[in-house]
């Protein structure tokens, strides 16, 4: 995608969306080093389920060490993985007591020392909290940079490095949102929106989808239907009956 399609790719997404935020809910910065830890292979909703409650009574390190990993487990069990995020939660609550007073830190590294803290949970937590440039690539932006043309990458960090470098300065601190909202909701993984996409004359992928009751809509259905009917098996030939000599 050119420099200036880019440009209006972001210009169209802010103007639909001005102030984009998280869909996890989280009360200060060590809650929502928390939910994103525990939104790894899960979504948001189901995250916020589990963690509404949770945060009522924790919303220090020093309350998640006193509620123990079995207290813990209890509130997100719902959650997948459950038991190894309740562990890494512990022991990063226990390494924030100890080497950083409590706090959140502000640079990846301190952030990636953490238990259970990737490089895509530590982009989250310095964009939102620190308000620092940085783009997590999770399945819906890698989704969105490679099918639309604007960070095509073989991999995550491929298309992270890729949306710094082509994305505007303007446009850098809610580019994170802006994507990973289009992609969760119009870009989508198996038919994507393209027939209410703001961006769809920019996107390179084709063949763009209709909207779902148009006529070029009913006729797809109607050809996908008939590719899933079994073909017709030819009429077995009958065999000859010889007579006895």
């Amino acid at each position: 995608m050119k420099p200036a399609a880019v440009h209006e790719f972001y210009r169209r997404l802010s103007d639909v969306n001005p102030e984009p935020s998280t869909e996890l809910k989280y009360v200060n910065a060590y809650t929502l080093l928390v939910a994103v830890v525990l939104s790894a292979q899960a979504t948001d909703v189901g995250v916020n389920k589990a963690t509404g409650p949770l945060f009522k009574v924790v919303d220090t390190p020093e309350k998640m060490v006193k509620l123990g990993e079995m207290g813990l487990r209890d509130y997100i069990k719902t959650i997948g993985l459950f038991n190894a995020k309740a562990k890494n939660v512990i022991a990063l609550s226990e390494l924030l007591i100890a080497n950083h007073g409590s706090e959140v830190p502000q640079t990846r590294e301190e952030l990636e020392a953490l238990p259970g803290v990737g490089r895509k949970t530590a982009n989250v937590v310095l964009n939102v909290i620190f308000g620092h440039h940085t783009i997590a690539v999770d399945t819906h932006i890698f989704r969105v940079g490679n099918r639309t043309g604007l960070a095509p990458g073989k991999n995550p960090l491929e298309v992270e490095l890729r949306l710094e470098k082509v994305t505007p300065p303007e446009f850098k601190q809610h580019a994170h949102h802006w994507l990973i909202l289009h992609g969760r909701y119009i870009c989508k993984a198996r038919s994507p929106d393209c027939w209410r996409c703001v961006v769809a004359e920019l996107c390179a992928f084709k063949p763009k989808t209709p909207a779902p009751d148009s006529a070029e809509s009913q006729k797809a259905k109607a050809q996908k239907k008939a590719a899933k009917k079994p073909a017709k098996k030819p009429p077995a030939r009958k065999k000859s009956k010889r007579r006895a000599a």
